[in-house]
């Protein structure tokens, strides 16, 4: 199937980019450690990430996710960390990283032809944005993939310097 290659891609392709840029120089030890008078972490950032944009983009259109096993459990809005059963199988950084780099490939070639189709019912954010097609899935996709990758950032200052 051929696909189009929409301006969103390109968008998502450079927002992703920076969030994969951003893990260049974090330990495995450092993706687990909480800031003080946070919840979560640099790895649940980025598990969130992969989450929440599998079920934008995926999900509300009927179409198969790519959650490895504890995903749902482990990075899905309201989870943390503190959480985590201690028999949780926690991913990998660069398992991580595959599943981020492999996923922007994946929306590309299933949702190309598929920008416009509407979803039944709509769908209402936590944040209160309502979205009806995959184009304004992934649109509000980088203001939330945006806003994670700021909170990295933030870990990153704080862990480094503590």
């Amino acid at each position: 199937m051929r696909t189009i290659e929409h301006y969103l891609f390109k968008q998502l392709a450079f927002v992703r980019g920076q969030t994969l840029k951003l893990m260049d120089g974090v330990t495995e030890e450092t993706a687990d450690r909480i800031p003080d008078g946070f919840r979560n972490t640099i790895r649940w950032q980025l598990g969130h990430v992969y989450v929440v944009l599998e079920r934008f983009a995926f999900q509300y259109l009927g179409l198969p996710l790519r959650l490895p096993e504890g995903f749902k459990e482990q990075f899905e809005y309201g989870t943390t960390p503190l959480n985590w059963p201690d028999s949780a199988a926690v991913p990998t950084l660069p398992e991580l990283e595959n599943l981020l780099k492999d996923q922007q490939e994946r929306i590309r070639d299933v949702l190309g032809l598929r920008m416009q189709e509407k979803i039944v019912p709509p769908y209402t954010t936590s944040a209160g944005m309502t979205l009806e097609t995959p184009e304004q899935f992934l649109s509000f996709n980088l203001y939330h993939e945006g806003m994670h990758l700021s909170i990295i950032k933030l870990y990153k200052i704080i862990l480094r310097d503590s």
